[in-house]
């Protein structure tokens, strides 16, 4: 590798470190400033905070390998998430800003819940943060893996060692920094993961005669890859589509909109993040489609689809700039890890230690407590992640529906519908995480073929959580008088 490579990579590794000082000495004082950053976030970093540990390396290497091999169908996803996100941003951003604020400055998703539906009794936090500790944990071990496979792949370290590298650095700045740290670093994070996306294709692009040259290359290689319908059928459009309902249930998404300093900010940030994601998805699916005309042209091999921005970022390229180019891919992944590691680490400090182990501790205490969960969660997805054939992964890559579908009704209903209760927020977790689980497992097949090949798993999850909340709360209300009277409060801002 070239000195030129190690001294960007260096660099990125150092800012990323200096964020997480410059945090810890600014906003972690007390459990609100770690947890939540004090809900002073402009809308710029909440915004692009948001898209990079959205996104992950699936924006730099998923979507690129898909279009590269099936052409414009594989777009139906992207057009899904980018409605998804936009409908978020207009559904659930605005209301739960302000209803997490006036619920008792509820910090986390499962204190939201409880917070909103005065359960006492504790089940309906216990179950939502079990949820999340559980399905973050795996997530997070996903993503230590992709850090190992790419040290091991680009920088010929060993797995091991690229997985304690991207550990320590995410942990270093996540464990000391909180909230405010992973919200900076993604914030830069974002801005490089936005520049690389635009900078390969463009620079591709340039290798060309013109765009008919382009698409006579690609169409001798494949000539149904301008096809949006090739090889699809109108549930297999659905469902690609359907991954957009996932945002509404994703806590390390919404957690940003608890962030933000103000709801009259909300505008800018949904300005900035859909703008943010619709350049981001145009070049991923750009770096795809000038790929397979650039390997056509050239007669390059390519084993495997998923490493096209990998191998433009070797080509095209100045080692200096290819440098760059891997820290946009470390980026993508460290930001999704770090957002994980804190919602995991906010819900064990706030959720389990703060309500059953000692209830009277101090702010500082709970700071402690948190960075403690942090580096716990950490070391058992470490763990997990030294095995790369692990089957856990395979669990991981369905979590984004189980999110979906567990909280993403119960988001909604709780913003929007004043008679649902708390037997059905429960209820409706519960039914549409174990939904989701019984389409992917069970041993049920239709003409020989599993559930899940006919429909992604979260459209028949997110159906029977939300009527399960319908049935619920109509067959057996209960009102939560005092939480929805300061709701009413502030409902004027909505209108």
């Amino acid at each position: 590798m070239s000195w030129y490579t190690i001294f960007t990579l260096a660099l990125y590794f150092i800012v990323m470190l200096g964020i997480g000082l410059y945090a810890y000495r600014k906003a972690t004082s007390d459990l609100s400033g770690y947890m939540l950053g004090g809900r002073s976030l402009p809308p710029s970093v909440a915004a692009l905070s948001a898209g990079a540990s959205d996104m992950s390396g699936w924006i730099l290497m998923g979507l690129p390998g898909a279009m590269f091999v099936s052409g414009f169908s594989s777009s139906w996803i992207g057009l899904g998430l980018m409605l998804g996100a936009l409908f978020n941003y207009l559904v659930v951003a605005p209301r739960l800003r302000v209803y997490t604020e006036v619920a008792g400055d509820a910090l986390t998703v499962p204190d939201y819940f409880a917070k909103r539906f005065e359960d006492n009794s504790h089940v309906l936090r216990i179950v939502a943060s079990t949820v999340i500790v559980i399905f973050f944990t795996l997530y997070t071990s996903s993503g230590l893996v992709a850090g190992g496979k790419l040290f091991e792949s680009s920088f010929g370290l060993d797995y091991t060692t690229g997985i304690m590298v991207t550990g320590a650095v995410v942990v270093a700045y996540t464990l000391f920094g909180g909230f405010l740290a992973v919200s900076l670093t993604d914030f830069v994070q974002g801005c490089i993961m936005f520049v690389a996306i635009i900078l390969v294709p463009v620079i591709a692009f340039t290798e060309f005669d013109s765009l008919t040259e382009m698409n006579q290359l690609i169409a001798s290689t494949n000539p149904e890859f301008f096809n949006w319908f090739e090889g699809l059928t109108a549930l297999a459009i659905i469902s690609s589509m359907a991954w957009g309902l996932g945002y509404f249930g994703q806590p390390h998404i919404i957690v940003r909109f608890m962030a933000l300093r103000s709801i009259k900010d909300m505008p800018a940030m949904r300005r900035i993040g859909m703008g943010w994601m619709v350049t981001a998805l145009i070049g991923a699916l750009a770096t795809g489609y000038t790929g397979l005309a650039y390997v056509t042209k050239f007669n390059y091999p390519l084993n495997d689809a998923e490493t096209i921005f990998l191998f433009f970022s070797n080509v095209l390229f100045h080692p200096l700039i290819t440098g760059f180019l891997l820290a946009a891919i470390l980026a993508a992944i460290m930001s999704t890890i770090s957002s994980q590691l804190l919602v995991s680490s906010s819900s064990l400090t706030d959720d389990f230690y703060k309500l059953f182990i000692k209830k009277d501790a101090s702010d500082t205490q709970l700071v402690f407590v948190g960075r403690i969960c942090v580096l716990t969660v950490a070391i058992v997805a470490g763990a997990l992640a030294l095995d790369r054939n692990s089957t856990i992964l395979s669990l991981v890559s369905n979590a984004w529906a189980g999110f979906g579908a567990a909280f993403g009704p119960l988001v909604i209903f709780s913003l929007y519908w004043k008679k649902m209760s708390k037997n059905a927020a429960i209820a409706g977790m519960v039914s549409g995480a174990v939904t989701v689980l019984i389409w992917i497992y069970a041993p049920i097949q239709i003409n020989g073929a599993s559930l899940g090949s006919y429909v992604y798993e979260i459209v028949p999850g997110f159906i029977v959580s939300s009527l399960t909340i319908w049935a619920v709360s109509k067959y057996a209300p209960e009102q939560n008088k005092d939480v929805l009277a300061k709701f009413d409060e502030v409902e004027t801002s909505f209108k």
